[in-house]
């Protein structure tokens, strides 16, 4: 092959060095990139190197130069900075309905947007506790299914399954075919959910991603528009604690003071906090009473008090009687 005949990919190699190779902390000296150069038989000039590099500016690659004993070239501004990518790595790595394997790919492709030196900072555990890797690897082209069947506006149909004891599936209504139409996707407690119009039940319902098998997409359309056209998915998973079913309900509660971060934090900035005295307030929200909703109360012990409605309280205190009793017995 001729002298020269790689020259015309010669600013394209300096781009990928310079995205690979090069950060704020790392710059790459003039002299450093000719040589690297010379390995894909490019020949370069400390002066066309300068062009180059002008070029690439004109592209809007953010080309920086410092100069000095340890100058060189470096990119400034990237597409996604060093925090940016360690958040998606971090949401990557400790969310359950992406399998161990799918995680390890996409974070790959995380560290690639950044450079190498960079990339060895995303290549950390993140440790969350009860966050337990879904073992259905077609979650990834589930959800993919889903939000093409959103856009088109069409039904979807799938076999939904639970896990028994010696971990195999088990699939409800005897396996027969789920038909839904899908109102949007929920992410919660690090789970995928379909919220949907069940076709058979006439209900608005919910469904693990990652707990679908042979999703489809069908050429029905929609049905219950009027159920979900006024549904607020953000309003929805707020409600259910752990998406779990129940009955819905205003509920009053009474609590220390100390809990306003924790009634914020799951209810909202906009709930009302009426003071009961210097040390209480009491707060008013609508949310499912499920059993999730009692294992929230318990965890917060004396601090959160449940004033109504009755039957609710009824509820509770027959969910406490029924733990007791378990402890009570002689071993």
């Amino acid at each position: 092959m001729a002298k020269g005949a790689h020259q015309k990919g010669k600013v394209l190699r300096l781009c990928q060095l310079l995205l690979e190779r090069s950060d704020e902390e790392h710059p790459i000296s003039t002299q450093a990139l000719i040589q690297a150069l010379e390995g894909w038989d490019i020949h370069a000039e400390r002066k066309s190197i300068y062009a180059d590099m002008e070029t690439l500016r004109e592209q809007g690659l953010d080309v920086q130069h410092r100069r000095g004993r340890d100058g060189g070239w470096f990119i400034g501004q990237r597409t996604f900075q060093l925090p940016e990518l360690k958040l998606l790595v971090d949401a990557v790595q400790s969310s359950r309905f992406i399998t161990s394997r799918k995680s390890s790919a996409l974070i790959h492709k995380l560290e690639s947007l950044a450079s190498v030196h960079q990339a060895r900072q995303l290549q950390r555990q993140v440790y969350d506790t009860g966050r337990a890797k879904s073992l259905n690897e077609r979650v990834y082209y589930s959800i993919d299914k889903l939000h093409t069947a959103l856009s088109s506006g069409k039904a979807v149909s799938f076999r939904y399954f639970e896990y028994n004891v010696k971990k195999e599936r088990v699939f409800r209504r005897g396996g027969r075919r789920y038909t839904v139409s899908p109102y949007g996707l929920i992410w919660d407690s690090s789970n995928y959910y379909l919220a949907g119009y069940d076709h058979q039940k006439k209900e608005l319902r919910h469904y693990r991603v990652d707990r679908m098998e042979d999703l489809a997409l069908t050429g029905l359309p929609l049905e219950g528009r009027e159920a979900l056209g006024t549904l607020d998915l953000a309003s929805y998973s707020q409600r259910h604690f752990g998406m779990f079913g129940g009955r819905t309900a205003q509920l009053s509660l009474r609590c220390r003071n100390s809990m306003v971060g924790v009634v914020l934090d799951r209810f909202g900035q906009e709930s009302i906090l009426v003071p009961d005295g210097p040390e209480h307030f009491v707060v008013t929200v609508e949310a499912v009473f499920s059993t999730q909703m009692m294992g929230w109360l318990f965890g917060l012990g004396t601090a959160v008090e449940l004033r109504s409605p009755a039957w609710a309280v009824a509820e509770y205190r027959g969910q406490l009687s029924k733990v007791l009793g378990q402890y009570q017995a002689d071993p």
